[in-house]
């Protein structure tokens, strides 16, 4: 069981939010299957009927550069002149059935698991938040700072860094 925890840990480190999806990106989910992602890439080439837009989307170069800055696994994709796919839940789980081997099949329990533990913990923190709504017009103004406190734990943080470097001065330089 503790095993079992640790993969989910794991896979869930490797679903990001693009295009307000959650995905894998190619190079991470040909790993868990154990494949290249090359012959990956190749499979859902010849099986293109398979993957429509909500199953798998190719990143932009943009996306492609945020991905790279923000993710350090993936730091080689920097050098790559291919454009990296995204697989949704479901594209993760139609890659597994292209592959066809029993490490995919296996590996793609874990992708379900993940994404599934994903969706379970987004539902719950949506159902706190009701909660917390209705108690908040019942009880006012009397636990105001609390009810503030705990938006601002239930609060995503932004994950913009500071920039560094100096700053230009209106006047100066």
């Amino acid at each position: 069981m503790k095993k079992s925890l640790q993969v989910s840990n794991v896979m869930e480190e490797l679903i990001l939010l693009f295009r307000g999806r959650r995905v894998i990106i190619d190079t991470d989910l040909a790993s868990i299957y154990g494949v290249s992602t090359k012959r990956l890439n190749e499979q859902v080439k010849r099986n293109k009927e398979r993957f429509p837009e909500d199953f798998m989307f190719k990143l932009t170069k943009a996306e492609k550069e945020e991905l790279v800055a923000n993710c350090d696994h993936l730091k080689k994709l920097k050098f790559s002149s291919v454009l990296p796919h995204a697989f949704t839940e479901y594209g993760a789980i139609m890659v597994a059935n292209v592959i066809n081997s029993s490490m995919a099949i296996n590996a793609s329990i874990s992708v379900v698991r993940a994404f599934v533990h994903l969706r379970e913990m987004i539902s719950a923190h949506k159902e706190l938040s009701k909660r917390l709504n209705k108690l908040e017009t019942k009880y006012d103004d009397q636990f105001k700072v609390v009810f503030d406190a705990i938006r601002e734990l239930m609060r995503i943080p932004d994950k913009q860094r500071a920039r560094i470097g100096f700053k230009k001065q209106n006047g100066l330089g």
